[in-house]
């Protein structure tokens, strides 16, 4: 009895560290972009599943060293960090055509999305690393894989990536802004590629001004899958669907009350050996 009393531990033990290691999960290198700022490094999850034409032209231009060296030319307190521009300033675009906007986008019940919150007519909540916002589940309607879906599009919580664009809506080409403070009124204007989820402190201290007067600069910009192994940096995210989120998010609720919004949480990070 007491050789299977010590079985049933050790097998529980060994359930619990399988639950707590179901709770993390390794960065997606093809879809991580890693920033090397004047600031420090900044690593941002990209989100295909909201914008996948906008994911698309950031990688290409990435791997083609189009940001390496480029500034931030406008940065303002409490909303934005812009960059991306060739000529470092607005107005400034890659030689490839303009991108439609995706602002908003079809979010299927077969995409893996975590609910945090039920406001009235809507829902929040996270795919990966990035909050949106969508219609409630009774507006969903068939999605043609057979699933069903319904709107949503990615909200500018601190942290979150973007793409600029001009005055026209169809005109987001190589442009990037970082929000600096949550802004939701800039919600289904722009396209939502991403979210940062290290280095919020470089993107805080990044100087400011219209242009600012020693601006900083994008050194490197690279994807985690084109780094050498040696140069990666050893990171875990959070895994949203996992029983710590679930914990997070209702810690964070108790803490806030009525005013929790989804923009209240950030996917956390941890090192690993």
């Amino acid at each position: 009895m007491k050789a299977w009393g010590a079985g049933i531990i050790a097998a529980l033990g060994l359930l619990a560290t399988a639950a707590a290691a179901q709770d993390w999960t390794p960065l997606d290198a093809d879809n991580t972009l890693i920033l090397e700022t004047t600031q420090g490094r900044v690593i941002i999850a990209l989100s295909p599943q909201m914008a996948p034409q906008g994911v698309a032209r950031i990688k290409d231009l990435t791997r083609h060293g189009f940001y390496n060296g480029l500034l931030f030319h406008r940065v303002i307190d409490h909303f934005v960090a812009q960059t991306g521009n060739p000529n470092n300033k607005d107005g400034g675009r890659s030689t490839l055509p303009d991108l439609p906007l995706e602002a908003v986008f079809r979010l299927s019940d077969s995409v893996p999305h975590t609910v945090v919150a039920q406001p009235d007519g809507a829902t929040t909540g996270f795919i990966g690393a990035v909050p949106y916002v969508a219609m409630t589940d009774r507006h969903m309607s068939p999605a043609s894989d057979g699933s069903r879906a319904v709107r949503a599009w990615g909200t500018h919580c601190r942290g979150v990536l973007g793409m600029g664009r001009g005055e026209a809506t169809d005109s987001a080409n190589s442009e990037l802004y970082l929000m600096r403070d949550s802004v939701p009124r800039l919600d289904r204007d722009y396209t939502v590629v991403g979210r940062v989820v290290s280095g919020f402190e470089a993107l805080a201290a990044l100087k400011v001004g219209e242009p600012p007067a020693q601006p900083d600069a994008m050194l490197q910009v690279r994807l985690l899958a084109d780094m050498p192994a040696a140069e990666r940096p050893k990171l875990e995210i959070m895994n949203t669907t996992g029983a710590a989120f679930v914990a997070l998010v209702k810690a964070k609720r108790a803490e806030k009350g009525a005013d929790f919004s989804v923009c209240d949480i950030t996917v956390p990070v941890r090192a690993v050996p």
